[in-house]
């Protein structure tokens, strides 16, 4: 009777996975940590500190989240080569 290979319970920890999650939870932080901005100065072109560091933080959120994207289709690439790779040379 053939074994089944072996797979792992748990997704493997890997510096990309790291960096996703990193980009993915600062906006979190950033906005729940609201006495860093929970202030009216310096004002830019008439709008208190509050209103627009949010506002530049919906861009910045925006730009993570593409890195993020990118870098996850990046890493199931890597991966699915990976396994293939391993497929093959078993053969």
């Amino acid at each position: 009777m053939s074994q089944a290979p072996e797979t792992s319970r748990w997704p493997v920890v890997t510096p990309t996975r790291v960096v996703i999650a990193v980009c993915l939870l600062a906006p979190f932080v950033a906005m729940m940590w609201v006495g860093s901005y929970a202030k009216t100065d310096p004002v830019f072109i008439g709008i208190p500190f509050f209103y627009w560091y949010q506002m530049l933080w919906v861009l910045i959120s925006a730009s993570l989240t593409v890195i993020a994207y990118k870098l996850w289709q990046r890493d199931q690439r890597d991966q699915r080569a990976r396994t293939t790779a391993k497929d093959g040379a078993g053969r």
